[in-house]
């Protein structure tokens, strides 16, 4: 298989200005897919079996490694996390009020906020009756799987 290495650097650039974890792209037969996770994977793989390659990591490491470092300062052990990939919505329509706000007190069942997944806008619930100490989303961010949303204290 011929890789265009320009192309898997093109991606990987674009990974890095987009703050996405993964892009595929498809043409024809060919295939290719960049995610941080393999990047970082290639990266510690080919360190010390190719040490041409070192200077070339520290350019897709360092996009990585903040986000990398910035998941477990906010991730506490009781937030309600993202059960799909989709896009967070606070609301439940545009420009009316928020479901919920720091200090605001949930019952076990509440709606918490929506995460749009294929176009399907699924309600996050609180899994237990709470105050929200913190909201670590903002309005039509993107999310991934299993990331911290909302802290129920």
């Amino acid at each position: 298989m011929n890789i265009d290495s320009a192309l898997v650097r093109e991606l990987a650039e674009l990974l890095a200005e987009t703050g996405l974890s993964e892009i595929e792209v498809e043409d024809g037969d060919r295939k290719i897919r960049v995610s941080r996770q393999l990047i970082q994977q290639m990266t510690a793989a080919m360190a010390p079996a190719m040490p041409m390659a070192a200077p070339a990591a520290p350019a897709a490491v360092p996009a990585a490694a903040p986000a990398a470092e910035a998941a477990p300062a906010a991730a506490p052990v009781d937030a309600v996390k993202s059960p799909m990939v989709g896009t967070v919505y606070l609301a439940p329509e545009p420009g009316a009020a928020d479901f919920i706000s720091v200090g605001k007190t949930v019952k076990a069942g509440d709606v918490l906020l929506i995460v749009e997944a294929m176009k399907v806008m699924n309600q996050i619930t609180a899994p237990k009756s709470g105050t929200i100490t913190a909201i670590l989303v903002e309005n039509q961010q993107p999310v991934e799987f299993d990331q911290p949303l909302v802290v129920i204290g």
